[in-house]
């Protein structure tokens, strides 16, 4: 994947308190769930927003107690292996980015319906006390 080239799922995370990008926030991609995922089996992504609070490409997250295998896939593999539509969840880092004694909500959650074949821009207003999303283009 080239440096201009991006996921079918992405986001971007402002920090309206600050009035800034919410830079290197732990981002977790979940998905699919669904009709159209009946043969896809659930997977799980992750990723660090960049300094324009923005996460473009995901990578396979391993859990802490795995056995130390790398799981080998991509977004593109998996979404390419769904028809129709499916749900994916989004969840937000807020008491990492924030510290957890310093914000109401510790993770910011959204969940979302993905079609075939179309690109998906979640974006995130976010503050210690509240938080805002819609979907982008």
């Amino acid at each position: 994947m080239s440096a201009s080239s991006k996921d079918r799922i992405t986001c971007h995370c402002l920090d309206t308190t600050a009035g800034r990008p919410a830079k290197g926030m732990r981002v977790r991609l979940e998905g699919p769930v669904g009709a159209g995922a009946a043969h896809a089996s659930p997977k799980t992504f992750e990723s660090l927003t960049d300094d324009d609070g923005r996460v473009k490409v995901w990578l396979p997250y391993s859990s802490e107690t795995a056995s130390g295998e790398v799981p080998v896939y991509t977004l593109e593999d998996v979404l390419g292996d769904i028809t129709g539509p499916s749900r994916w969840t989004l969840r937000f880092d807020t008491a990492g980015y924030f510290g957890e004694d310093k914000t109401f909500f510790p993770e910011a959650t959204i969940v979302f319906r993905v079609e075939e074949g179309q690109h998906y821009h979640i974006p995130l207003l976010l503050s210690p006390y509240s938080y805002t999303t819609y979907r982008g283009s």
